[in-house]
This record gives C-alpha cells, sequence and structure tokens, in this order.
C-alpha cells in the first residue's frame, strides 16, 4: 500500500505508450502530417485565432549601433494579444538575410537575448551563459529577431521573473496550453516577417534557437512549423519523464496527455529533415545527459529514414544549464550552409 500519488504516476510514466511514434517501415511524410495534427491538438491549437489584422506597428528604428539597425515592433498574434519584438539586422551585409528567431528561456525577459541587461542578476545570466543570442547572431552577419514569450518580461513578467504560473492556469480552463501559445506566436511572427521584411530576409533560411524554456519553445515550434528551415534548442531535448516528470519544473513545461503520445524525441521526429543541433550541458541536471542521448537515438530514426542523418547534431557543453555559444555555432554553420 501506497499513500503517495507520485509513486503511480512514476510507474505510468515509465510505462507510458508514446502511441504516436514513428515506426521505420512508416512513410515518414504521412506520419509527420498525423503526428503534427495529433500534437496540435494537445497544445489547443483549435482554440487559437488568427488575427484579422496584424496590427503591425513600428515603434522606432534605431541606427545607432555601428554594428546593426534595431527595430522595435508590435504585432498582433491573436485578437486583442500583441506580441513585443526586435529586428536586428547586420550592417553592411549585401542581399537577402538568413534570420534567427531568438526565445529567450526562464528570465525576466527578452533584453537577455539583447545581451542588455535592466535587473539586478542579469549580467551574469548573460555573460555567465552565452544566452546574448542577437548579439551572437548579428556579430555572424545574419539578422536577428527577438521575441518576447508570453508571460515572460513585457508580456506578464516582471523584475521578480516569469509569470507564467496564472497564464498557464487560465490558458488550460480555455482548452490551450501556454506551450502552444508560445509556437502560435513564433509562427505569427514568421507571418510578419513575410508581410513587411521580406526585402531583407530570406524566407527559406529562417531558424529557431532558445535555451531551457526557449529550448522547449524552439523544439514544439519547430515541430509544429514548417517554414523553420533550422532549430538549435539548448539545455531542453531530454526524455520528459527525467526531467519535467520526475523533477519539479514550471507549469509551461506541462502538455495535458502528451506522454502518453510523444516523448521529446518524437517532436524532434517532426523536425526531420531540417538541420537539428540539440544542445546540452553535461553537468545539467534540470535535463540529464543520459535522457537527452536517449532522446536524440529515438529521432534519428526518423533522420535516417529521411535519408538526413547528417543534419541531426548532438552537442554537448562541458559544464551545465546554458548554452555553449563556441560549441554550438559551428555545428549549426555545417549543417545549415547559410554562413560562407
Amino acid at each position: 500500500m501506497s499513500l503517495n500519488p507520485q509513486i503511480l504516476h512514476k510507474k505510468l510514466m515509465a510505462e507510458a505508450p508514446f502511441a504516436m511514434r514513428y515506426q521505420e517501415n512508416e512513410n515518414l511524410e504521412a506520419w509527420q502530417e498525423k503526428a503534427r495534427e495529433r500534437l496540435g491538438k494537445l497544445l489547443g491549437y483549435p482554440h487559437l485565432m488568427m488575427p484579422e489584422n496584424d496590427h503591425f506597428t513600428v515603434e522606432y528604428v534605431d541606427d545607432a549601433n555601428p554594428a546593426y539597425t534595431d527595430t522595435r515592433i508590435l504585432f498582433d498574434s491573436e485578437p486583442e494579444c500583441t506580441v513585443a519584438c526586435h529586428l536586428w539586422v547586420p550592417k553592411g551585409v549585401e542581399g537577402k538575410l538568413p534570420l534567427v528567431i531568438c526565445l529567450q528561456g526562464h528570465s525576466k525577459g527578452m533584453h537577455i537575448s539583447m545581451g542588455k541587461p535592466i535587473y539586478e542578476g542579469d549580467e551574469q545570466s548573460i555573460n555567465g551563459g552565452d544566452r546574448d543570442f542577437a548579439r551572437q547572431i548579428v556579430a555572424r552577419g545574419q539578422a536577428a529577431l527577438v521575441l518576447e514569450q508570453r508571460a515572460f518580461g513585457e508580456r506578464g513578467g516582471s523584475a521578480e521573473g516569469p509569470g507564467c504560473y496564472q497564464v498557464v492556469m487560465q490558458a488550460l480552463l480555455l482548452g490551450r496550453t501556454l506551450i502552444g501559445e508560445r509556437c502560435w506566436d513564433v509562427s505569427r511572427a514568421i507571418d510578419m516577417v513575410e508581410a513587411h521584411f521580406s526585402q531583407q530576409i530570406d524566407m527559406n533560411k529562417i531558424a529557431l534557437m532558445g535555451n531551457s524554456g526557449g529550448g522547449t519553445a524552439t523544439t514544439y515550434a519547430a515541430a509544429m512549423e514548417p517554414r523553420i528551415a533550422a532549430a538549435m534548442p539548448s539545455c531542453a531535448f531530454c526524455g520528459f519523464k527525467a526531467s519535467i516528470g520526475d523533477q519539479r519544473h514550471c507549469t509551461c513545461n506541462y502538455v495535458p496527455g502528451i506522454i502518453n503520445d510523444f516523448d521529446m524525441g518524437d517532436l524532434g521526429s517532426l523536425i526531420a529533415p531540417r538541420p537539428l543541433v540539440v544542445v546540452n550541458g553535461k553537468d545539467d541536471k534540470s535535463f540529464p545527459l543520459w535522457a537527452a542521448k536517449e532522446q536524440v537515438e529515438i529521432t534519428r530514426v526518423a533522420y535516417k529514414a529521411a535519408g538526413a542523418e547528417d543534419k541531426l547534431r548532438h552537442v554537448v557543453g562541458q559544464a551545465g544549464h546554458r548554452f555553449y555559444a563556441a560549441d554550438s555555432w559551428p555545428v549549426f554553420d555545417e549543417v545549415t550552409g547559410w554562413r560562407k
């Protein structure tokens, strides 16, 4: 007899059927169509709404930095739901540019991705983990779109940190999930770029990256959105049981019922054959490396079936829960071929 319900829950997670897992004898494209429809339902996509008008607004264009131009943008991803973002375009680079969409992890806002500390502790968060994604990207001659995710920073966070809990619970009451809403915002951001910046941006070279919670959103959004041509999730790609099942994580990580159909590696299978660079930290206790390796091998089956095993890479940094710029960008360049 056991009075602790976690014992039952952990047993059920260990015995999860992962009913939607890709099998080697299946047609990969047919499986992806079926699996993407199922994942969309789990994420609450049927309850999300396209805006009639994106109310695209440029708040300002800052040309002061010698390396890039910063355009501050607002647009609606759903009716009465506004997204704040910054488009950084490097100076002195000709032609249409690849674009990397940046999703910060659990932090105090998108200013982390821009390497601009505002609150106490921001500087350590940025410099202690290569989290200034946008600065890295423009230095590489590519454009960066820094997206404020729902419940972070200007969109429901505070100086204390993210404000996920109540937003998650409200979403669940509505048949939605916060992670699904964040993925939706990424897709609508791509719509916005295509509508307003396609003369500057190569729409066939749009990548998505993020660390921790940003890496989780990267994996889900790339699984759902085929226009994302490459993905680089960091310190998030891991077995559900070993990470968010056995450990306490923020409520925004959880999708009701998902473990019955998918594990993280199955979401990776939805990204095949597009370049996927999975980044983990050797000593990351929140997303254990051994469980991450298992999930990469699950994803590898789909990449082999697509004849694209060389497009799936696993980068392991020699520390903990952070991004590893020096290790990861050369691999990203190799699998995408976007940087000459």
